[in-house]
């Protein structure tokens, strides 16, 4: 089983990556780097709550465990 700290740091890391490919995706795509920079900021926020939450639900199943 995972510790919450472990859960949260990699939810911090896959989040930051995501940021960053959303806030360029943002860029491309309104020409904007601020309208990017904003779009990718909720998207990271909600992601990394929702990655959280999914995490900690699978770290209680015990299916498919060895």
């Amino acid at each position: 089983m995972e510790t919450r700290l472990r859960t949260v740091v990699k939810a911090i890391f896959w989040n930051l990556l995501g940021f960053a490919l959303m806030t360029s995706v943002g860029l491309v795509m309104t020409g904007s780097v601020s309208l990017g920079g904003t779009m990718a900021l909720v998207n990271t926020a909600t992601g990394l709550v929702c990655y959280l939450v999914y995490e900690r639900l699978w770290a209680n199943i015990r299916w498919g465990r060895a």
